[in-house]
């Protein structure tokens, strides 16, 4: 093969891999650009969710008291209950 065969052939292999390169990066710039809209969507999302957990932060500890108070007088309650429930077998004779 002469010398002006051999640098037509390596101009034309060159061209291709530029072109095959070109092609590359633009899928590769596709995709990123497709994840960089998802971790935008996600980033709005774990955003929302911070600022729901701000407001329990805060009112966490006020409910948790209020369910405390709920449970003592339950307990109470409950504790009522089994004595006027004693108290009703015997006098019945149940």
């Amino acid at each position: 093969m002469s010398n002006t065969g051999l640098i037509i052939l390596t101009v034309v292999e060159i061209a291709a891999l530029v072109v095959v390169l070109a092609v590359f990066l633009h899928l590769l710039a596709v995709r990123l650009r497709s994840v960089a809209e998802k971790l935008f969507a996600l980033n709005a999302a774990v955003s929302g969710v911070q600022k729901n957990l701000g407001i329990l932060k805060v009112g966490a500890p006020v409910i948790n008291a209020r369910l405390a108070n709920v449970v003592a007088a339950l307990t109470r309650v409950a504790t009522r209950a089994e004595r006027l429930a004693g108290r009703s077998e015997r006098v019945t004779g149940r």
